[in-house]
């Protein structure tokens, strides 16, 4: 089957399907994209998905490969009617890109005390309060060393910060301490002044910035107890825990672009706490413009007889 005999199935909620129906009319102008599986479930062969509506995925025999239309794939998982064919993540230089800038955005931020610099301006205090440490003092800890890790760690490092990392399995990457496994957690938490946190969500990651990591990171560093940003997923967050990590003096401040509700409800406690950073999932936003290009080009490779790149471990989910 050619490309122009297979249809593409695009199920996405909380994204305007024009602008992708758009962006395939001028990539792939001979693929046909369907919004449904009316009067095409027995031609679509590809799912472009973005928290599909459960069991949407059914029923269409000839479909062979699931591409998740953001770095992550949690949202997939929520369905528990996925039809047993490859998924494919989406690692992109945009993406990545994106998400580096953010992540170096809220470490030099915190590290050089932009939160406590607009209190000040916002009570017209001024005041220097303390000595602001060089980025070689600061060491700056990443949970998740995929490709977005590890690219957030490379700038990091050429900024002058010591960086360190840590992932379910050993990973090396020049001039990153790496540690792995459940023991390696344990000696990464007690090194880090800033955690930047990427982990993917999967059962065995939920809820994992708790109390009970608080509890093992060290009291005092270079910038005061450490720090927590969370670009990874809302799931991975004890949202109570934070706060009352923050007002025992565990945390010193935290950014979080993710929450286990979203929007995050106007009633959180979160919205108002003075030492939280919160921006609305935003730090990686996928794009159109960019994505689909490098979605068709795996999509011919593919039709060439090529192995599909970026498959997603089913039984680990990312």
């Amino acid at each position: 089957m050619t490309g122009s005999d297979s249809t593409i199935l695009l199920a996405v909620t909380g994204w305007d399907p024009d602008v992708w129906q758009s962006e395939f009319a001028k990539a792939a102008p001979g693929r046909k994209l369907v919004l449904d599986t009316k009067d095409a479930n027995e031609k679509i062969r590809y799912a472009l998905v973005w928290k599909q509506r459960p069991g949407s995925l059914m029923g269409l025999p000839k479909l062979e490969v699931i591409f998740s239309l953001g770095a992550g794939v949690d949202h997939i998982f929520h369905d528990h009617q996925i039809p047993d064919v490859p998924i494919v993540r989406i690692v992109s230089p945009d993406l990545t890109m994106r998400m580096s800038e953010y992540v170096v955005w809220q470490v030099l931020d915190h590290h050089r005390l932009g939160p406590r610099y607009r209190q000040q301006q916002a009570q017209k205090v001024w005041h220097e309060d303390r000595r602001q440490p060089a980025a070689h003092e600061v060491t700056v800890g990443i949970l998740g060393l995929g490709v977005l890790g590890r690219d957030a760690a490379q700038k990091l490092r050429n900024l002058g910060f010591r960086v360190s990392g840590w992932s379910r399995r050993l990973q090396t990457i020049e001039g990153v301490t790496s540690h792995f496994g459940k023991d390696g957690l344990k000696d990464f938490l007690r090194d880090v002044d800033i955690v930047v946190c990427l982990l993917p969500l999967t059962p065995e990651t939920k809820g994992i910035l708790s109390m009970t990591m608080f509890a093992q990171m060290k009291a005092e560093g270079p910038l005061g107890a450490p720090v927590l940003i969370n670009a990874g997923r809302g799931g991975l967050q004890n949202e109570p825990d934070i706060l009352a990590a923050l007002d025992r003096g565990m945390l010193s401040a935290v950014t979080l672009d993710v929450f286990k509700t979203e929007p995050l409800p106007k009633t959180s406690p979160l919205w108002t706490h003075p030492q939280v950073v919160i921006t609305p999932h935003a730090a990686a936003s996928s794009s159109p413009q960019a994505l689909v290009p490098e979605i068709v080009a795996q999509l011919e490779s593919y039709e060439r007889g090529e192995p599909l790149k970026n498959i997603v471990d089913k039984a680990a989910q990312y």
